[in-house]
């Protein structure tokens, strides 16, 4: 099969075709004729091979795009070398748009294209050609694939995408200075033709800007374009295709160029004199005025610093940047006073704080101006002479004593008379008054320096309306008119274990007076009473003094509060004297002079427990010696049996456990049965068991001798018929005990020699050290504290 074309719509297609089909022609075989391969085979004859040239001619086919005719646009045609011209042969087409935008003869194989392409659409089609047997429907050459191109035409002018622009460039540029790039795109084919080269022009903006007319760079044309004359342009750039030939499509894009401000202009103030008028009045640090330097920049270019460059002005006046408003603040730096001076020049220079050196040439950029100040004359308050007055006078001093004397005077010229008077909302016009023309200050009523030492009062000065005030204060002299007294309001813990000059206490005084040279005072017990028997009184001469016992023990059962009268002098002139009187509580002491608080308030205070908690651990040790109680009871009335089992009976010696507790111990064992058998007769208990617990009494301080008359009873007699009385009582266990007895004799002729039977006596030993054994010994000290003091007594 080859494939043909049958027109040629300009040269170069001409050329194409006429190539194509000199291609076609030279390759144009039957399909019958075969190349001869010929094989000599083993008896002589010759096989030739046949192998058919291949049918199919492929080649390119191209359609012009946005073709307008009314009949379909011939693109090409398919011919088989199996195609007699009888129309035995079928020709197919399928693939890209087959069918619907190309279509094929099936007897001719001419191709047309039926729609109108566009290629920036699409720009080719692949498409499968075979040709078959009309009759047989087979395939007559295999299935063969080829392209149909769309072939551009100039129909798409060049767009700027991006547009419109906007740009900027700093003012005074350079010729040539790069501003912005514009680029366009061309919808066209760039590889065919001229239909996508695109050659850009200005068609708006001369003589200020250029365009490169191949890169589309923008740039100043002009030199000098100055901001203040013209701050923005407008640039139209035109870009076309075809390279800018006759017939070419174009488009446009808008350029907005603004020129940015650079420091070109100096600050110039609008006039070069200028005049302000201030009062006398006018308070330091305040603005008086302002002035200000125009600059025709913008942004920090215009920023501008005023100062002030002559000593006259700068000693009296400052000046601040107001950057907002650019502006020169002037503030007065001290008081002006008209009848001093009446004026004061100024000169004032404002410069721009950021200069481009590119631009020095144009000058300094800094101006100047005058400022010329009138002083305006102002009716002044008085003026006191000094600023705050400090006087002092005598408490209990009488009534219109004088305290001291302030002075104001009029500044004006006039000197008009000053008037005082004091300020009533305050309190001190209760104390004092003012001569309204003198400026005497006097007191209304006797001052207390303990009740107030100190008095502020406002003192004001008039003149006509204008009105000034001064604060003034008054210091109360202290004069001795206070007795002193003992510093302390609390009782006075004296331990029951303190011995004969022991200090109970240290005290000290107060005294309400001040003294300025430190407070002395004297301390002594009132000789209008006899001497006091229990304490006494020691003057350290340090304005502290001793409390001291005078005899050896106290009993908080016996007087529990005592009180002690003592006498205070003070060192004043003349001196006084108070009397105060102490309490003196006795406690018994956890230590022996180390804690000085009573036993329940010292655990109370060290404990530092709440309410709730006392009674919570209260009552749990009320419910532990109930347990404990309980516990005691129950094992007195419980009696032990001898029988330890019940298989175990067997002759078994019974073992006591019971501790004496000494010579007066009667419960454990009682040795009387042994001394006096017939006495002891009456008591009839058992002795197997834990004996109960008997009342006695205790040893008593006058006892008669432990020698005991025994009657001439034998011991083997009384136990003989204790056995008897064991073996006949039912209520003994089952078998025999072993029962010791103690038997001393008939008695002794000497007496006991315990201590305690003995009569008491006078000792002469010290048990005083008992006391700082601790608490353990506490009760013992005190037996023995109190032998002494019966002894004594």
């Amino acid at each position: 099969m080859r494939i043909s074309t049958t027109s040629c719509l300009c040269p170069f297609l001409v050329c194409l075709c006429f190539i194509q089909r000199c291609y076609g022609a030279s390759h144009h075989v039957p399909a019958k004729v075969p190349s001869k391969n010929q094989t000599k085979l083993a008896n002589g004859e010759t096989e030739v091979h046949h192998r058919p040239k291949r049918g199919w001619i492929w080649n390119q086919f191209f359609v012009l795009e946005e073709h307008m005719g009314p009949d379909p646009q011939y693109v090409g045609k398919l011919h088989s070398n199996s195609d007699k011209g009888d129309g035995s042969v079928r020709y197919i087409l399928d693939g890209e748009g087959a069918g619907t935008i190309f279509i094929i003869d099936e007897v001719t194989g001419d191709i047309r294209a039926t729609k109108s392409l566009d290629r920036e659409r699409k720009t080719h089609y692949v498409l499968h050609a075979q040709a078959l047997d009309r009759h047989t429907e087979e395939a007559l050459e295999p299935k063969s694939e080829f392209i149909i191109k769309v072939q551009d035409i100039n129909d798409n002018a060049p767009k700027f995408p991006d547009g419109p622009f906007v740009a900027t460039v700093p003012e005074m540029s350079e010729v040539g200075t790069s501003v912005l790039q514009v680029t366009a795109t061309d919808a066209d084919d760039p590889t065919y033709g001229n239909s996508a080269r695109i050659v850009y022009s200005i068609l708006q903006g001369q003589p200020y800007f250029s365009v490169d007319p191949k890169t589309g760079i923008i740039r100043t044309a002009l030199a000098n374009m100055d901001r203040e004359a013209r701050e923005h342009y407008t640039v139209v750039i035109q870009a076309k295709d075809m390279a800018g030939q006759v017939g070419g499509l174009s488009g446009s894009t808008t350029i907005n160029i603004t020129l940015t401000d650079i420091n070109d202009n100096p600050p110039t103030f609008p006039q070069k004199n200028y005049q302000l008028y201030v009062p006398e009045s006018a308070q330091v640090g305040k603005p008086v005025g302002k002035i200000k330097a125009n600059d025709e920049d913008l942004g920090i270019n215009a920023d501008i610093k005023y100062s002030i460059i002559n000593s006259e002005g700068a000693n009296m006046f400052s000046i601040s940047t107001d950057r907002e408003m650019r502006e020169g603040i002037i503030s007065l730096k001290k008081p002006l006073n008209y009848e001093r001076k009446k004026t004061y020049t100024l000169h004032i220079e404002g410069m721009n704080t950021h200069v481009d050196p590119r631009f020095s040439y144009l000058g300094s950029f800094k101006d100047t101006a005058t400022l010329k100040i009138t002083v305006g004359d102002v009716d002044e308050a008085p003026v006191f002479s000094i600023d705050h007055y400090i006087m002092d006078v005598y408490e209990n001093s009488p009534s219109g004593t004088e305290v001291g004397a302030v002075t104001a005077r009029d500044p004006d010229s006039r000197n008009s008379p000053v008037r005082y008077f004091l300020d009533s909302k305050e309190e001190g016009v209760r104390y004092f008054r003012i001569d309204e023309s003198s400026g005497v200050i006097r007191t209304t009523q006797p001052l207390d320096r303990e009740d107030m030492p100190w008095h502020n009062i406002t003192v004001m000065a008039s003149e006509n309306k204008d009105t000034h005030h001064v604060p003034v204060t008054v210091q109360v002299l202290d004069v001795n008119d206070n007795p002193p007294e003992i510093a302390t309001d609390e009782e006075v813990i004296v331990c029951e274990s303190s011995r004969p000059g022991q200090v109970i206490r240290t005290v000290t005084a107060v005294d309400k007076d001040d003294f300025a040279n430190g407070q002395r005072f004297s301390f002594a017990l009132p000789n209008q009473i006899p001497v006091n028997p229990n304490f006494t009184l020691k003057d350290n001469e340090d304005s502290t003094a001793n409390i001291i016992a005078r005899r050896r023990r106290f009993n908080h059962l016996t007087q529990e509060l005592y009180e002690l009268p003592i006498v205070v002098w003070d060192g004043g002139e003349p001196s006084l004297s108070g009397t105060s009187t102490l309490t003196l509580r006795v406690c018994p002491c956890q230590r022996h002079g180390r804690i000085r608080m009573c036993q329940g308030e010292a655990f109370l205070s060290s404990a530092g427990l709440s309410t709730g908690a006392l009674i919570a651990i209260l009552l749990c040790i009320v419910i532990l010696l109930a347990i404990v109680v309980l516990f005691i009871t129950l094992r007195r009335s419980k009696k032990e049996p001898l029988i330890i089992s019940e298989e175990d009976i067997r002759e078994n010696v019974v073992t006591y456990d019971d501790e004496g507790g000494g010579e007066e111990d009667t419960e454990a064992f009682d040795i009387i049965a042994l001394r006096n058998p017939a006495a002891a007769e009456e008591l009839k208990f058992r002795r197997d068991v834990r004996p109960e617990a008997r009342q006695h009494c205790g040893p008593s301080r006058s006892r008669r001798s432990p020698s005991v008359e025994l009657d001439e009873v034998d011991v083997h007699d009384f136990i003989r018929q204790r056995l008897v009385e064991a073996d006949m009582d039912t209520s003994v266990p089952p078998y025999d005990s072993l029962q010791t007895y103690a038997y001393e004799g008939q008695g002794s002729l000497t007496g006991s020699i315990s201590p305690l039977d003995s009569p008491g006596t006078q000792s002469e030993q010290d048990y005083n050290y008992l006391d700082d054994w601790g608490p353990q010994f506490q009760k013992l000290a005190e037996l023995y504290g109190e032998a002494d003091s019966d002894v004594t007594t």
